[in-house]
């Protein structure tokens, strides 16, 4: 197991694109939900601990090498919003294309030929995981610091907050995420039926909401 992977793989300067995206923080702005960088962690905290720990448990299972197929339609009917459903897919894509780079695998090819237009984004962060000698907590891991680092990025740009503030209040949340990230290995060793299937309904909505904007920063 390489730790040094893992940091490649959970860097956000990895080209998997999603640097465009906000994950809600864009909408809960506008909104007057974020304004400061304890609006910040409560919403960064929110999104950890529901639809988080959904797609964190997804890529430990993909990790752990259940079948991705599979747990793609688990990712499906867990995610009822299309629009976050069409941006798990594009960024899906996106890191397959980099991870057949980084880490050529069969695995990788057949997810590839089976989803041309791009599995859910966390059940391909799983495979490269996998693809890097990488284990489910460690997946696991990779989604959560994801989780709740894109909102934290998007905030510095959308509000002009101190970068050095949204960096607290990503180390703040440290024990939050592994604790996300150990529940979630945790259900992915008992089978696709036992994954959680925790949301955050407020979050679907704005994702729609968010779509339709003429004029936007983020693409999500």
């Amino acid at each position: 197991m390489s730790r040094s992977a893992l940091l490649v793989l959970a860097d956000g300067r990895f080209p998997a694109g999603g640097h465009a995206h906000s994950g809600g923080a864009e909408p809960a702005v506008k909104a007057g939900r974020i304004r400061d960088a304890r609006d910040l962690e409560s919403f960064c905290r929110g999104r950890l601990h529901t639809s988080g720990l959904t797609s964190a448990a997804l890529a430990a299972a993909a990790a752990l090498g259940h079948d991705p197929a599979a747990l793609d339609e688990a990712a499906d009917a867990r995610t009822p919003s299309p629009a976050l459903r069409a941006t798990a897919r594009k960024l899906g894509r996106q890191m397959l294309r980099a991870a057949r780079t980084t880490w050529p695998s069969p695995e990788l090819d057949a997810l590839a030929r089976a989803f041309p237009r791009g599995a859910h984004q966390p059940v391909v962060l799983g495979l490269a995981a996998r693809a890097a000698g990488l284990g489910p907590e460690d997946a696991a891991h990779c989604v959560a610091y994801e989780t709740v680092s894109g909102p934290a990025t998007a905030a510095v740009r959308l509000l002009s907050l101190d970068p050095f503030q949204a960096t607290a209040v990503l180390a703040r949340l440290a024990p939050d995420m592994d604790q996300v990230a150990a529940r979630a290995a945790d259900a992915a060793r008992g089978g696709i039926d036992a994954l959680p299937a925790a949301s955050a309904p407020l979050l679907d909505i704005t994702a729609e909401q968010h779509a339709a904007w003429p004029v936007r920063l983020f693409a999500s």
